[in-house]
């Protein structure tokens, strides 16, 4: 081939590829100029200020009622140029648990989440179980299907408390006399506010918050029904906290199971080995949660930039 035309034949292969990069850099710019985009206008957080209620209508539990954790947050989408699906919600988990029901010089029951206990996993899932990985699928979160004109604008909202039983007598044991003394229960959460494309599973961080759930009930169970327990403290929780920079979203806080699923209780006497009482319904950590969990994971962003953070197999999943 000639000087001259083998010198063209590379030039236009070099302007092939250069416009061929010059197209996904615009795709790619477009993406990230929309993640970008997409703007929170007003972020609220709070806790009821009312003390922790305690309902000793039953003879066989002990119910009380923590004040609802409220968080909702107002947020604008730009126009959705192609027939694609976004979802903008609330992804919640719990990085911290201690929940202790002291039964005198017998022991305690623990609810526990041993994998979270052991450091295995940062956090793990608060979803209500079935809409993975969004902490619930009505207030919770908002569906935008492309192609749109105009901006999209909406609130959404979530709130979470506690209201469980704990029973007067010791778990393990056959008699029905009340031997409860204290609970104890500290929880530490994290809530995102995120928005993540269904078919790419590109998610944007928009918003992180952490807020703290504490309270001590004191039970005297030789007093009579109605009159047992009464709450020690703390009578007003801490403020929840809304962060000026957000948070990498943990691989375990995107997957089955949820806190609920994972939990475990414990019979810990003061002398003897602990029993389980009831055991976790779901097991943490298989091998197909993992690689789905990084799946997920890798496509998490922070505005349009990539978030850094580990992305290998947490310990304990062989």
């Amino acid at each position: 081939m000639p000087k001259l035309l083998w010198d063209c034949w590379r030039l236009l292969n070099i302007d092939l590829v250069l416009y061929a990069m010059g197209c996904i850099q615009s795709i790619n710019c477009k993406s990230k100029v929309f993640r970008e985009s997409i703007s929170v206008i007003d972020v609220k957080a709070s806790i009821d200020p009312i003390p922790t209620s305690i309902d000793e209508s039953s003879s066989v539990v002990l119910r009380y009622r923590t004040p609802h954790f409220r968080a909702s947050a107002q947020v604008v989408v730009p126009p959705i140029p192609k027939k694609e699906t976004w979802i903008v919600g609330w992804i919640q988990a719990c990085s911290h648990m201690e929940f202790y029901n002291h039964y005198g010089d017998q022991g305690m029951s623990s609810w526990e989440l041993p994998d979270l206990q052991e450091g295995k996993i940062q956090a793990i899932s608060d979803s209500d179980g079935v809409n993975y990985p969004w902490y619930g699928n009505t207030t919770e979160t908002c569906t935008i299907v492309g192609p749109t004109k105009r901006d999209s604008k909406f609130i959404i909202s979530m709130n979470d408390n506690f209201y469980p039983s704990v029973t007067w007598a010791v778990p393990v044991s056959e008699s029905n006399v009340a031997k409860l003394t204290s609970i104890h229960r500290d929880q530490s959460f994290t809530t995102w506010l995120v928005a993540t494309n269904t078919a790419t599973n590109d998610m944007v961080i928009l918003q992180t918050l952490h807020w703290r759930m504490k309270l001590g009930i004191e039970v005297n169970p030789s007093r009579p029904l109605g009159q047992r327990a009464k709450l020690r403290e703390p009578t007003a929780q801490e403020p929840p906290q809304i962060l000026s920079k957000n948070e990498p979203i943990p691989p375990s806080a995107l997957v089955k199971p949820n806190a609920n699923d994972a939990q475990v209780l414990m019979w810990r006497p003061k002398d003897g080995q602990p029993l389980v009482v009831i055991p976790p319904k779901h097991r943490v950590w298989g091998e197909r949660e993992v690689t789905t969990a990084l799946r997920l994971h890798a496509g998490v962003m922070d505005n349009g930039i990539p978030v850094s953070a580990s992305l290998q197999k947490p310990p304990g999943t062989d």
